[in-house]
């Protein structure tokens, strides 16, 4: 996936679709099980159930917009996903809603979802400010600022008793810490399951080897993110990186997910360094949300947003009113978020360019230029043979260029 030498044929990545699906599938049948109870007269008290299935079934169709659709300002009337709110017959055959349509539908349960959920921290479960903060997530990439802001807002002001942002003492042991303060929404590896082992992200992210053959060493962080976190020598989130393939003294391989550069694992769980909890909505990227949203209107606000994160790297001077810039937001998402799985993203809806720097070695990429955007075609996937050969009426809904 990282040459982009995928085809609908030949790694696919089905997997997204299909395991997305199946998921999807679970979330309507929570739904329409509750919705059987109800109308027979039955138990009651199933709203929390019933907000945090509409929630992840948002969330869901989000990601499968983004991996298969268009960003919402490139074209929102091309085609996104089937957006599926029904169990189906083993037979069913649905099209591809348009992204427009994906995006109206997501905020729909969203909506729904907010006030049936619980405003109380819920550890390893969604809880009204996980829906609030994926709301954010929504309008920013429709580019609504107003509604992103204010859904971000609301959870920075109403839910302080809950959540805080890490401080520069615990930014990095925060990630051996079980339900850090910053943890809107995560999911939980428990104590008592099987952790993901070999299949962890921290297995992928970490060096080569360290504490496990099965560690493959196939990260390493871009120049010119070291460049970036460079900018201040003193950054407190150089204290998750450690020496990647390349050489003792190139900082690149990122260890947020195993705990600790010593592999600590997280609090309770640590026999296992791959059991760490994964998370999906940080604290720290509503207010950069906060901060991008409120940038057209309302610079100041922006940069007080942007403060509080930038303030990580405190040899950095602060963003002010004249001074704060989407390129800035956009450089301390990159700083704080590495490996949660943004930038890539971030870079398609903004209609930034993509330059990779990683021909050395004699390794060279021939299935894609060295610079991208979104208008190739490779950024979003195909739709996989097996699901054309089930659903013929697919083929037609083709991503363009495969």
């Amino acid at each position: 996936m990282y040459s982009f030498n995928h085809s609908v044929t030949t790694n696919a990545y089905g997997g997204f679709w299909s395991q997305i699906y199946a998921s999807i599938l679970q979330a309507n049948s929570i739904l329409e099980g509750i919705a059987r109870v109800e109308q027979a007269g039955g138990a009651t008290g199933f709203d929390s159930y019933k907000g945090q299935a509409l929630t992840a079934r948002a969330m869901m169709h989000f990601d499968l917009v983004r991996l298969y659709g268009k960003a919402y300002d490139d074209d929102k009337k091309s085609f996104g996903v089937p957006y599926v709110t029904t169990t189906l017959q083993f037979n069913a055959q649905p099209l591809r809603s348009t992204v427009e349509e994906n995006y109206a539908q997501m905020l729909t349960d969203l909506k729904a979802a907010a006030p049936l959920l619980p405003k109380a921290r819920t550890d390893g479960y969604i809880n009204y400010y996980a829906n609030l903060a994926l709301q954010a997530r929504v309008y920013l990439y429709m580019k609504d600022y107003v509604n992103a802001l204010n859904a971000a807002e609301e959870v920075i002001n109403n839910s302080k008793s809950l959540y805080s942002l890490y401080t520069n003492s615990n930014w990095v042991a925060s990630w051996k810490t079980r339900f850090a303060s910053e943890s809107i929404l995560l999911l939980g590896v428990m104590p008592n399951e099987n952790d993901l082992l070999a299949g962890a992200p921290g297995m992928y992210l970490r060096r080569k080897g360290h504490g496990n053959s099965n560690a493959l060493g196939q990260f390493m962080a871009s120049d010119y993110y070291l460049d970036r976190l460079k900018e201040d020598a003193t950054d407190v989130r150089c204290g998750i990186l450690a020496a990647d393939e390349t050489s003792a003294s190139r900082m690149g391989a990122v260890y947020k997910y195993s705990g600790s550069t010593t592999l600590q694992g997280e609090d309770g769980k640590s026999s296992s360094s791959t059991a760490v909890d994964i998370k999906v909505i940080r604290l720290s990227e509503v207010y950069l949300i906060a901060a991008e949203a409120a940038l057209p209107a309302n610079r100041a606000k922006a940069a007080q947003y942007l403060n509080e994160i930038r303030k990580r790297a405190p040899a950095l001077a602060p963003a002010t009113e004249s001074t704060v810039s989407l390129d800035m937001i956009l450089a301390e998402r990159s700083k704080e978020l590495i490996a949660e799985g943004h930038r890539f993203f971030d870079m398609i809806r903004l209609n930034r360019d993509i330059t990779f720097n990683d021909e050395f070695g004699g390794l060279t990429i021939p299935s894609r230029p060295t610079t991208i955007n979104r208008t190739f075609n490779k950024t979003r996937l195909p739709i996989p043979q097996d699901e054309i050969n089930a659903n013929p009426g697919l083929k037609a809904q083709q991503n363009e260029g495969y």
